[in-house]
């Protein structure tokens, strides 16, 4: 399985075998051995791959890893204010999905391909004075995130959070805007417990 998924990404991504290899600083038959399951790389070597194609440990693992796409489908409905999206109260990482618990009902949007998104009730003052207590984060589900980002990030089996995310060669920070708390700084083998569960394109304001 292992083999096969980085053969297609490789492919998928227009990338010869030399071009990987480069990359990672490893010879091309290595990349040969890996596609037809002669070999596989080191912990490092995966994380670098998962790096290079923006992806997880897991999936290159063929694992049933946690995946936005794998939550049941929100229905949308359209008003003259827009989509309505669904508001959910937390985003927890379930078996083999992200689980969306807490229906708060709806509020409404101007987005394209509103079934990509959903609505989540911040909790906390992790993110003050941008983001308070109670606000409304819209989302975009989406399982990857740039350096800069804001995004929902879920932690091995622990409840999201709403953070700033960057990463450092093999090290992911999650960084909140209230100076009293500290950033979440995650490496090593923690990292194939970080599950991303989109990204904040908006946030409003509860009156």
């Amino acid at each position: 399985m292992f083999g096969q998924q980085i053969k297609k990404l490789r492919k998928d991504n227009k990338m010869s075998q030399a071009e990987l290899a480069k990359q990672l600083k490893v010879t091309q038959q290595a990349i040969g051995k890996w596609e037809t399951g002669k070999s596989t790389p080191d912990t490092d070597t995966l994380s670098k791959l998962a790096e290079i194609f923006q992806t997880s440990v897991d999936f290159l693992l063929g694992r049933e890893a946690p995946s936005i796409a794998d939550v049941f489908p929100f229905e949308v409905e359209y008003e003259d204010e827009g989509f309505g999206i669904p508001v959910i109260g937390t985003v927890r990482a379930g078996y083999n999905a992200l689980a969306y618990n807490d229906d708060y009902g709806y509020e409404y949007a101007n987005v394209r391909n509103p079934e990509e998104y959903f609505y989540l009730i911040v909790r906390g003052d992790s993110m003050e004075p941008r983001i308070k207590d109670g606000d409304l984060a819209l989302v975009h589900k989406q399982p990857t995130l740039n350096d800069g980002d804001l995004g929902v990030i879920v932690y091995g089996d622990n409840e999201g959070t709403l953070k700033k995310f960057s990463r450092r060669g093999n090290t992911i920070i999650l960084s909140p805007f209230n100076p009293d708390y500290e950033p979440k700084i995650i490496s090593g083998e923690d990292l194939n417990n970080v599950y991303i569960a989109g990204k904040v394109v908006e946030t409003k304001t509860k009156w």
